[in-house]
């Protein structure tokens, strides 16, 4: 866990869809914020689920199209932060449709890559000088999804998006069994989360 002693500026990315009723992905990120503001670090917060975009359906529309006015804002809040918490429920194997779309509106040409003398829009990472850490949560066991599905969809995404645009290190949380979790249990998590929120990690 880092221990750091300068404030860092947190922007937080609820990824579940459903924003309209509690889950515990909302109650571990309350307790991640509030940790870091314990802490002095400065966190804003976005959630996907009341964010309103349309899904990219061409290559041309995601290098060339306008960027929605509901991500606009948001491209502004990773701009600002030093330190990005990702958090989503693992739903058939991945992340949600909702955040996946979202990421592919967010992350593009002129803001995640910086275009060179080509004219190629991955010539440059645009987001360098940023961390993140990826919290899961899932029905299985953490231990099996990490080991016998080799954590394959967040190994995707710590590859594929958040290393390709520049983000790292890159660290991640998976929490399983959270269906039939125990309060016991839920409240270690909270603790955890607190922790690593005070960390700013």
């Amino acid at each position: 866990m880092r221990r750091m002693n300068t404030p860092r500026r947190i922007l937080v990315i609820q990824g579940h869809p459903d924003g309209a009723h509690p889950h515990f992905l909302h109650a571990l990120a309350a307790a991640y914020a509030e940790g870091a503001r314990a802490a002095g670090h400065a966190v804003r917060e976005v959630d996907v689920s009341r964010l309103d975009f349309p899904l990219l359906r061409s290559a041309a529309e995601w290098k060339h199209g306008e960027v929605p006015a509901a991500i606009r804002p948001v491209q502004d809040e990773v701009r600002w932060a030093q330190h990005l918490l990702l958090m989503f429920p693992l739903w058939l194997g991945d992340m949600p449709a909702l955040l996946k779309g979202f990421l592919e509106q967010l992350a593009r040409p002129g803001f995640a890559f910086t275009e060179g003398e080509q004219r190629n829009p991955f010539a440059a990472k645009g987001l360098t000088g940023r961390s993140a850490r990826v919290v899961v949560t899932m029905g299985m066991p953490a231990l099996v999804y990490r080991y016998l599905y080799r954590a394959h969809s967040v190994k995707s995404l710590e590859r594929n998006i958040l290393g390709f645009v520049g983000i790292a290190p890159v660290h991640e949380t998976l929490i399983g069994g959270v269906e039939s979790m125990s309060d016991a249990a839920r409240q270690r998590w909270l603790a955890r989360l607190r922790a690593l929120g005070a960390a700013a990690d």
